[in-house]
């Protein structure tokens, strides 16, 4: 017979689920909950399931929005010729951070990783192509995380879409290698978009 009530055990197995979050952390975030409020139990209930009901992919970046589509590919005052390619969401975020690039985004949700099992049909490339063909458009910034598999997918992207006849660029060295964009400082994102190169 377990110590552990099947509620808490379940808990700690849907959060050790998470990214990042190992059975110690499970268990540490399970029993902190338990020892908190009803009310604040329930707040984070509604939190992820509202979460969850309203949030959706956009229609033309593929970034978490509410609203189709989403706020940056509804300003008309962003540059329709620049899309600047991410690996996720986060990676929106941490650019949008730097006030420096005013285009467009497209999220790949992820990188192509054989090892993961992750492979181009994976990735949102195809919508990525079909955008890319779109009379307006004349830069696509490829701006994959430094590591083995964001190196790989810009190699991969850049293959795709050279018969197109665009300027395709590369984020510029001072972004660590191994690190991931979102965890950049806003100095470093910067000078990286500033001195991205052709491909």
């Amino acid at each position: 017979m377990s110590a552990i009530p099947k509620t808490v055990a379940r808990l700690v197995e849907e959060f050790s689920r998470l990214p990042g979050i190992g059975p110690k952390t499970a268990s540490r975030l399970t029993y902190f909950l338990v020892r908190q409020p009803e009310e604040q139990t329930r707040n984070l209930a509604e939190a992820l399931v509202e979460m969850k009901s309203r949030t959706r992919f956009c229609s033309a970046c593929f970034n978490i929005t509410e609203d189709d589509p989403c706020p940056i590919c509804r300003d008309e005052n962003r540059e329709t010729g620049s899309i600047c390619v991410v690996e996720e969401p986060l990676d929106v975020l941490a650019l949008e951070r730097t006030r420096e690039f005013k285009g467009r985004y497209h999220v790949l949700h992820g990188a192509i990783s054989p090892v993961d099992d992750i492979g181009p049909d994976d990735l949102r490339i195809r919508e990525l192509l079909a955008r890319a063909k779109e009379p307006k458009v004349r830069e696509i910034i490829l701006a994959t995380n430094p590591s083995l598999e964001g190196e790989a997918t810009a190699m991969y992207l850049q293959k795709q879409l050279a018969p197109l006849g665009l300027k395709v660029t590369r984020l510029a060295r001072g972004l660590p290698v191994g690190g991931d964009l979102e965890y950049a400082d806003e100095t470093t994102l910067v000078r990286a978009l500033q001195g991205r190169s052709e491909m």
